[in-house]
């Protein structure tokens, strides 16, 4: 009995169904996006024609150095980075209206209405060699400070944490971000003095 030959497979339509299908996975899939930190940088102060003018962007801005010996200074301050966490909270709260902290803005937030919202902004300045696990640390302590103000103002109004309150309705928690905003803005590093932050 004669075998029958093997009839060929016609693969010519092959290269086209799987160029469709990478199109489709290409049109279909989703690309995260790196979205990074929210940083706000702080208003220029060299053109500042009016003086009263200089000293409130002055009073807006806490300046914070770290060395290259890792030494952290706040205002040309020497400061221990235990210490970080309560000034950061104060800068922004500025509870008492204190002249020498920042100045406030009416801001219309949702929920809250007519508030007053902190004009300050925190810039975070290193050197060239500066540790960079000091550097996280620090920018920890800066972060923790204003998340836990978002959660005491979360507490007041809502009765929950800021966390807890984005799971439940996100608007709310906008709201207490619009509060107290995460102004921080970090400056290229640079080679700052060897006195500053000791």
């Amino acid at each position: 009995m004669a075998r029958r030959p093997l009839q060929e497979i016609n693969a010519g339509s092959m290269a086209d169904i799987a160029f469709l299908l990478l199109i489709f996975f290409l049109v279909t899939t989703t690309m995260s996006t790196n979205t990074g930190m929210q940083r706000k940088l702080p208003p220029p102060p060299d053109n500042i024609d009016n003086p009263d003018e200089a000293k409130v962007i002055e009073r807006n801005v806490m300046v914070v150095l770290i060395n290259k010996d890792n030494n952290i200074a706040i205002k040309g301050r020497p400061i221990q980075l235990k210490d970080i966490y309560e000034k950061t909270k104060l800068f922004f709260s500025n509870p008492n209206n204190d002249e020498n902290l920042p100045e406030k803005k009416m801001k219309e937030i949702p929920f809250f209405g007519n508030y007053p919202v902190s004009k300050g902004i925190i810039s975070l300045q290193t050197d060239r060699n500066t540790n960079y696990e000091k550097y996280l640390q620090v920018n920890n302590e800066l972060v923790r400070a204003v998340n836990d103000l978002r959660d005491e103002k979360a507490m007041e109004k809502f009765g929950m944490s800021f966390d807890e309150l984005g799971k439940v309705d996100k608007d709310k928690q906008k709201a207490v971000g619009q509060v107290y905003p995460l102004n921080i803005s970090e400056a290229e590093p640079r080679r700052i003095a060897a006195g500053a932050g000791k």
